[in-house]
């Protein structure tokens, strides 16, 4: 399943290639049991149906989006469009779960995510978070576990402190077991706290960035910053995450409405470039909507210069973290973020 218009590339150190788009499968599930704005089935179908006719094979979901129901709708959707199996690559989370990172949970939420995507094995199995409860070796142990068994082809990491990654990637190199492959941060034009250590970490370490909400949950693909949608009104995720600096990010955005009339592309074409010029694998894309695929896709052709890129680069300021969990959540940190 290829098509000339998208790229491939290799996770990590693996032997695992897939599109330099990466397909975001929390728009997918029962409206209600998470989001009020996710697609339905036959709605979810119609765009994971687009993706592959566009060439895109990598596909990321986790246990708790929607109640599951995105894995069911996921799974159900390779089935009824007839995909081998090995024409596709699949990745889901653990993690917002009881029992979070221990060994009973992972053993226990791996065997519900296979059942509900109806495969046998996942390519890709991340932690959502960092754990702090559960010993780093009980966790890596149990993951290892996974690849040895055949359940899981490669294991990765979601957002969180670049020394709780260095740790968990030390400790499976000391044992010789298997270390993570991939990156799941959250980074984008008005978000870059992990330029500053986790990101070089995994520069270092020959790890795949493969980063949520590249459009900023759509501030990035648009000229206003608030809009009209039922996602824009309910997402409280979205507010909480970009809403406090909106007066500094908005500078941003119009740069990007810049360069995007100079290039004659669309606001998300330039920041999904501005992405791989950045040496990220594959931006995790959320989308709602077949056309919005079209235009991921369209950015692939867009080439950034070095001026470019510290052109729309030069305007940022520091932000509050946001995606890694604090020691204790309740001190403000999001905890489920949103792909788009």
């Amino acid at each position: 399943m290829t098509n000339e218009s998208m790229q491939y590339a290799k996770l990590g150190k693996t032997d695992i290639e897939v599109s330099k788009i990466c397909i975001g499968a929390m728009s997918f599930g029962q409206p209600g049991t998470m989001h009020d704005w996710t697609l339905d089935y036959p709605e979810s179908e119609k765009v994971i149906r687009h993706a592959l006719n566009l060439g895109i094979n990598f596909f990321d979901t986790a246990n708790v989006y929607s109640k599951g129901t995105s894995e069911e709708f996921l799974g159900r959707a390779l089935k009824e469009n007839n995909i081998a199996r090995d024409q596709v690559v699949i990745a889901s989370k653990v993690y917002f779960n009881e029992g979070r990172l221990s060994k009973d949970a992972i053993n226990r939420e791996i065997d519900g995510t296979l059942r509900r995507l109806g495969t046998d094995y996942l390519d890709l199995y991340i932690i959502h978070r960092f754990d702090y409860q559960t010993p780093i070796e009980e966790t890596m142990s149990a993951l290892n576990d996974l690849v040895v068994a055949g359940k899981v082809r490669a294991i990765g990491a979601s957002a969180m402190y670049g020394y709780q990654f260095y740790n968990m990637q030390q400790v499976a190199k000391d044992h010789g077991w298997a270390q993570f492959q991939t990156m799941e941060n959250h980074y984008n034009l008005l978000y870059r706290e992990d330029e500053r250590e986790l990101i070089p970490i995994c520069q270092q370490m020959d790890v795949s960035l493969m980063p949520y909400s590249p459009l900023a949950a759509g501030h990035l693909s648009r000229r206003t910053w608030q809009t009209d949608t039922l996602r824009s009104k309910t997402d409280r995720v979205a507010m909480g995450k970009y809403d406090r600096t909106e007066a500094e990010d908005i500078k941003i955005v119009k740069r990007v409405g810049e360069l995007a009339d100079r290039y004659d592309v669309t606001m998300s074409q330039i920041a999904l470039a501005w992405q791989w010029a950045k040496g990220v694998t594959a931006p995790i894309i959320g989308s709602t909507k077949a056309k919005h695929l079209d235009d991921a896709v369209a950015a692939l052709s867009v080439k950034l210069t070095n001026d470019d890129v510290k052109y729309l680069e030069e305007m940022y300021i520091p932000h509050p973290i946001v995606g890694a969990v604090a020691e204790n959540p309740a001190a403000g940190t999001v905890l489920v973020d949103e792909k788009k």
